[in-house]
Formats: C-alpha cells, sequence, structure tokens
C-alpha cells in the first residue's frame, strides 16, 4: 500500500497529483503547517529524520525528496511509459526539467520568500527597518533579476515545446507545476503567455483536479 505523508501548501501536492495521473490507490496521511511559523509538524520526524515533505512510503521503502519520489513512482508504476518520453532527445529534457525545478528556479524563489519577510515579525521589531532594507535590497539588486531572467528562459523555451519533454505530457511537467505556480503567485509571468497557458493546461487535467480534492486548499507562498 503506498502512503503519502502530505503537508498543506507543500511540493507533496504535485506527488498527489503524480499519483492521480498514475491512477493508484493510497493512502493520504494529512499534517499541517504551524500557523505562525509555517513550519511542519515534529510528527512527519517520526516518518523521516528531516521532517519534510513529500514523504512517500510504499511498503518498507520510504521516499523522501519530489523528485526522487516522481522517478521512483514513473520507474515502477507507469510500465508502458506514458509520463516518460521514448526518444533520446526527449529523454534528456525530461531529465533536465526534472533536476531544474529544484536545482534552479526553486532556490531563488525560496530566498524572495525569505528575503521578503526580513521586515515582519518574528524579526525583533527594533532592526525590522534595517532588515526590511537589507531584504529589499537584495531582492531589487539580485533576486528579481535572476527570476526574470528565469522566467523569459522557460518562455522561450514553451514557445517551442508545448511540454517541458518534447511533443507530450510527462513527470517532467509535473515536476514544474509547483516552481511555476509560485513563480505566478509572485507575477514575474504577467508577461508570458506560453507560461501561462501552460499553467492553464496542467491546472485544467482531470488528475490535477482530483488532486487538489484530495489535498484540500492549496496557496503557495504564503
Amino acid at each position: 500500500m503506498i502512503i503519502l505523508h502530505h503537508l498543506n501548501n507543500s511540493r507533496s501536492q504535485r506527488i498527489l497529483w503524480m499519483l492521480e495521473e498514475l491512477q493508484l490507490p493510497y493512502t493520504l496521511e494529512r499534517y499541517q503547517r504551524d500557523e505562525k511559523t509555517m513550519l511542519a509538524p515534529a510528527a512527519l520526524k517520526k516518518i523521516h529524520p528531516l521532517g519534510k515533505s513529500p514523504v512517500l512510503q510504499d511498503g518498507d521503502l520510504i521516499i523522501a525528496e519530489s523528485g526522487a519520489i516522481i522517478e521512483y513512482l514513473q520507474e515502477t508504476y507507469d510500465p508502458q511509459g506514458t509520463l516518460k518520453p521514448e526518444d533520446t532527445p526527449s529523454r534528456l529534457q525530461y531529465r533536465y526539467w526534472l533536476h531544474y525545478a529544484e536545482g534552479s528556479l526553486m532556490p531563488l524563489l525560496v530566498m524572495k520568500l525569505i528575503f521578503g519577510k526580513l521586515g515582519k515579525p518574528p524579526v525583533p521589531l527594533l532592526i525590522r527597518p534595517i532588515a526590511g532594507a537589507i531584504g529589499k535590497g537584495v531582492q531589487q539588486q539580485f533576486l528579481d533579476k535572476q527570476i526574470a531572467t528565469h522566467a523569459s528562459y522557460l518562455e522561450d523555451y514553451l514557445t517551442k515545446n508545448a511540454w517541458f519533454a518534447g511533443d507530450h505530457f510527462s513527470a517532467a511537467d509535473i515536476q514544474m507545476s509547483f516552481p511555476i505556480e509560485a513563480l505566478a503567485s509572485r507575477g514575474p509571468i504577467e508577461k508570458c503567455p506560453h507560461l501561462q497557458r501552460w499553467l492553464k493546461t496542467i491546472q485544467a487535467r482531470p488528475a490535477y483536479q482530483q488532486a487538489l480534492k484530495q489535498g484540500g486548499p492549496y496557496q503557495i507562498g504564503r
């Protein structure tokens, strides 16, 4: 039996979507973030030492990291290869975007979220003005420019490709969903019609919609 240890408003939403795309039976174990700190509860450390989500449990096997989970599910439960391209050029793109999502794009978005909170609690009141100014400066001088470059890069790629691994939907699109939704929540895709088209297309998929029903309300960057 597959068990997904699912944290609200987290990367585990795309694992839930992957399970729905593969039409696999699973059990959902729900965890809620602390309303003040937005951190995962300590109970997740009983499942994995890092106390993070997603964590997939398949029998005695426990797997963390969304990219590793997605690859495991595809290799184990997708024998027809419906979520992985067959031809070599597309497979190379597939592998690239699986790693790019968390290796290149998400670190910038996480940094923007953190630096954007430097002028707010729990930062001590007396240093909030200075911390806020530093955070704003880092965003304006570095992060916003880098994020804009990535948005332009993604937009350019999607002008030539319908999906992130060529002509067909794949698990690479599932992996890319979280960072692009995070990107959209911060506004940089307003002038990126192909990115917007891709986002609307994935969100209209029946399996995506079913994953939302199973996972509950879903907001990024809060």
